[in-house]
């Protein structure tokens, strides 16, 4: 299986869409509607909310279609940036399977838009290296994240990745690291006159302060089935990458830096999780699992045992979507 989703051909591309329908149909069938937030520290989502929040289905094809095309833009990002091979649908694979593990994570919520920005980030982000002149790069990355925040308000927080993962970008001027900060805050600026001038800006500013008067740090949504499912993800990716670290391929520089970045990436990750009542619905340690797990297989040598693994993760993930529906 790992060795068919190394190619990229018209077949790959079936398997990939077949089974994104056959993860999805529980959560199309289900019609489940899932309540908006209405939290004034996410505008965008709120506005999309009223949009399309009458109707379940809508939620569930909005939902679908962003999915399926951040799929594709993953996997051309890891292709991009030489974390994949030259002609592979391994980021694809791993990332659809990661952001549709569970039912929980097939419905509509503020990280699933949030994530359409979040990976314009990284991927402005892996590009810096790379870029002679990487200021316009900087700036979207700043808009990017306000954007995200905007949706999913934790995501704010990864302004201070991108600070942190300059210097190791080999961008570490303090005139670089000002540029992120810039297209961030001018975002939000713009809202805040729009508020000022047709809203209520008072009560939005009062939303704000009361977020962060009291952060919301819980350990409220993890339980023993969550806790598993992160140990196995994890203890595994950590296997995979050891395994891979022996494949005999040239790492080059540019690979190897944007994997320490993505590391640097995991501790946020690990953060989010804390800040939320539904750990499954924070999903950036997803994208930054699929970002490793697919470098993993993408270049593993012995891939019999992970190719088990695999295959009986995925008989998991099926009988959690049709029949157990653990999660």
């Amino acid at each position: 299986m790992i060795k068919f989703f190394r190619q990229s051909y018209a077949i790959q591309y079936v398997v990939i869409a077949l089974l994104a329908i056959a993860l999805w149909i529980p959560a199309f069938i289900s019609g489940k509607m899932t309540m908006g937030l209405d939290e004034p520290v996410t505008p965008l989502f709120n506005v999309i909310d009223r949009l399309i929040g009458f109707s379940p289905i809508l939620q569930h094809v909005l939902v679908f279609v962003l999915l399926v095309l951040e799929t594709l833009f993953f996997n051309a990002m890891l292709v991009k940036n030489q974390i994949v091979g030259k002609v592979s649908t391994m980021g694809a694979f791993v990332f659809l399977l990661l952001m549709s593990l569970t039912r929980t994570q097939t419905q509509f919520y503020p990280f699933i838009l949030s994530s359409v920005f979040i990976l314009l980030m990284i991927n402005n982000l892996f590009d810096v290296y790379q870029i002679q002149n990487p200021e316009m790069n900087l700036l979207k990355t700043g808009v990017c994240v306000a954007l995200a925040s905007m949706c999913y308000f934790p995501a704010m927080f990864l302004i201070v990745w991108v600070f942190v993962v300059l210097p190791v970008a080999k961008k570490g001027s303090l005139r670089l690291q000002l540029i992120p900060i810039f297209g961030f805050l001018f975002v939000y600026f713009v809202y805040f006159v729009c508020i000022y001038l047709f809203g209520d800006l008072p009560s939005v500013w009062a939303g704000y302060r009361d977020y962060f008067s009291t952060l919301p740090f819980s350990v409220s949504g993890f339980n023993l089935k969550v806790i598993l499912l992160l140990a196995v993800l994890m203890v595994s990716t950590i296997f995979l990458l050891f395994g891979s670290s022996n494949a005999n391929f040239e790492k080059t520089v540019a690979v190897r830096t944007k994997i320490s970045m993505t590391y640097i990436l995991a501790a946020f990750a690990v953060l989010f999780l804390f800040m939320g009542s539904n750990v499954l619905r924070n999903g950036l340690v997803f994208i930054v699992l699929a970002i490793l797990i697919s470098y993993a297989f993408s270049y593993i040598n012995n891939t019999g045992w992970a190719n088990l693994f695999l295959i009986l993760f995925m008989i998991l993930i099926f009988a959690n979507h049709y029949y157990f529906k653990l999660l």
